[in-house]
């Protein structure tokens, strides 16, 4: 074969999200965008906020903006200025020097998973989880290893204790979860904490904690707890993609806890990463966020699309679980195949990504980051869908 055997799976799980937009073009072309629905790609659609392009013009047109190469981890006042609002949130006394500036949280997550992790080792993700979890692992030559959750997605701390072993290196959580919406309550997150530190003694090995949180902002009416509140040896990461809308600029950062065992060093070694993979961060939009520490998007526009999509689909007699935050919805199929479900969807012109991609079997994934016609417009298609597997 001539690419390698891991590659092969990979490819398979990664193509499916990217196989679902990319025939979502076609069908588009083929019927007339008002007449196909595509819930495929969480791609954000609602408008940065008017003061995210006020600054950047303002930064265009500002002689002194630079284009030039930086520091490895990023502009120093940007990292300050991401450390002083980590200060704001969660007071742990973070520092510019344990900040790196990414290439959005897929950067940041390949660099924290570089600077952790070593060849073999494994990093423990709770299932459902995000596909391209997979390919970072095979980036950093770790093994994932899932672990199952509870029935409504929130973690099974018994299933994670089983599931660690000598071999693990990292956890690695997202909350607000893609694909499920879960967001982590503060309990059972000090009780992952407290489990990590009992298995980092038992082990005589740290383990790490990764807090995945591009959706921290996107959030319902729910707390998103801080995770440097839970667990010292801890690394958050997130991106501007979803709270600006910001997606395609590719900027996000990490920071390390500042108690956490080696911090100087992991975030040292995480800027390097990042210069082997990335070089830097955008430097036009490294300095767009610097300014823009706590802005997000109007998330009552997803608030009300996630009401009209659970709405509807509840009425159409699809099972499924609110979701606390982001936007997605993770419902059950009628029929065990969800891949057969998807299709059943799709001849309805409606894009789904079957949740056996996302290490969740028997659901779909559903963005409702979409127009509120296209909602409104697919559920009778919806409906039929759900008939059809009835029959």
């Amino acid at each position: 074969m001539p690419i390698a055997d891991k590659m092969v799976g990979i490819v398979k799980s990664a193509s499916m999200i990217r196989k679902m937009f990319e025939e979502g073009i076609r069908m588009r072309e083929q019927f007339g965008a008002d007449n196909v629905f595509d819930f495929s790609l969480g791609n954000p659609d609602v408008p940065p906020p008017p003061v995210v392009k006020e600054t950047l013009l303002g930064l265009i047109n500002d002689a002194a903006t630079s284009h030039g190469y930086m520091p490895n981890a990023g502009y120093p006042w940007v990292r300050q200025a991401v450390a002083d609002y980590l200060n704001t949130q969660c007071g742990v006394g973070m520092t510019a020097d344990l900040v790196v500036m990414s290439v959005g949280a897929a950067g940041a997550l390949n660099d924290a998973l570089k600077a952790l992790v070593n060849p073999g080792e494994e990093i423990l993700v709770p299932a459902p989880y995000f596909v391209g979890y997979n390919q970072y692992a095979f980036i950093c030559g770790a093994n994932l290893k899932t672990v199952s959750t509870k029935p409504d997605f929130h973690l099974d701390l018994g299933a994670i204790d089983d599931a660690i072993s000598k071999d693990t290196r990292v956890m690695l959580i997202n909350s607000p979860n893609n694909p499920t919406g879960v967001v982590y309550n503060k309990q059972e997150l000090d009780e992952l904490g407290q489990l990590l530190e009992k298995k980092s003694q038992v082990f005589g090995k740290r383990i790490y904690l990764i807090s995945d949180e591009p959706y921290r902002k996107i959030a319902y009416d729910v707390n998103v707890p801080w995770m440097f509140g839970v667990y010292d040896h801890t690394i958050v990461l997130t991106s501007y993609s979803k709270e600006l809308s910001l997606a395609g600029e590719r900027v996000g950062y990490l920071a390390v806890h500042p108690g956490a065992e080696d911090a100087a060093m992991i975030a040292s070694a995480a800027a390097v990463a990042n210069t082997m993979m990335f070089v830097n961060a955008p430097a036009l939009f490294q300095q767009v966020v610097g300014k823009l520490q706590g802005v997000c998007v109007d998330i009552d526009i997803y608030r009300k699309r996630r009401d009209m999509i659970c709405e509807g689909l509840a009425a159409a007699g699809y099972e499924f679980n609110v979701p606390d935050g982001a936007f997605y919805l993770f419902p059950k199929t009628p029929i065990e195949n969800d891949v057969e479900f998807a299709g059943l969807l799709k001849e309805e012109n409606i894009l789904a990504v079957p949740g056996s991609g996302f290490g969740g079997p028997g659901h779909i994934r559903l963005s409702y980051a979409v127009r509120e016609q296209s909602i409104t417009n697919a559920m009778p298609g919806f409906k039929r869908a759900m008939e059809k597997a009835q029959k």
